[in-house]
């Protein structure tokens, strides 16, 4: 089985407080990725903090507030959860809300476990979403080092980083990791 990671598609980093025109240039592939999607398990990763944001280690370092649960920051961008829920054939993991994993830090600890559990179905893990050289770079190489005989793959037109260089330079690094970037 194929699956396919959507990292942190969520509207206060397209076009939130932590918004780029590189991550609203790339909702329409993404939009795309997730309709033409078959045969695939779908999964979402959602930043999620609380309102003592702030007050955290990576609020002292990032000292923005962003993507605190229940707002519409934290939401799903609406156009990529569309296409999902529209989906006729989407395979739905009963134990998840809406196949979406929750996270307070860069890697979803949680969704690497879950992968884990399902290794031996796994031909392929494809990543993408926002941001490259943050949330997704952190979630690839810790899937690629808990299960280094997977293939993981990162769609970099389904990808932005904070900047077009720090994108590139994520890309390069996955690369160098043995994650397929294309």
């Amino acid at each position: 089985m194929k699956i396919l990671v959507v990292i942190d598609m969520q509207n206060d980093f397209i076009d939130g407080v932590l918004g780029t025109k590189e991550a609203v240039a790339i909702v329409e592939n993404v939009v795309k990725r997730v309709e033409n999607s078959q045969n695939e398990l779908i999964l979402f990763t959602l930043d999620t903090h609380q309102s003592d944001y702030l007050d955290t280690p990576e609020g002292q370092k990032l000292p923005i507030v962003h993507c605190i649960e229940g707002t519409d920051g934290w939401q799903l961008n609406a156009a990529v959860d569309r296409a999902w829920t529209q989906k006729n054939n989407k395979i739905i993991i009963p134990e998840l809300n809406a196949n979406r994993f929750n996270k307070d830090v860069f890697g979803s600890v949680e969704l690497v476990e879950f992968l884990k559990e399902r290794e031996q179905k796994i031909t392929e893990i494809e990543l993408l979403g926002v941001c490259t050289d943050i949330c997704v770079i952190s979630n690839a190489i810790m899937i690629k080092n808990t299960m280094p005989h997977i293939k993981i793959s990162v769609n970099s037109s389904c990808c932005a980083g904070v900047t077009a260089q720090s994108h590139d330079e994520a890309l390069n690094i996955m690369k160098m990791c043995h994650i397929d970037v294309f």
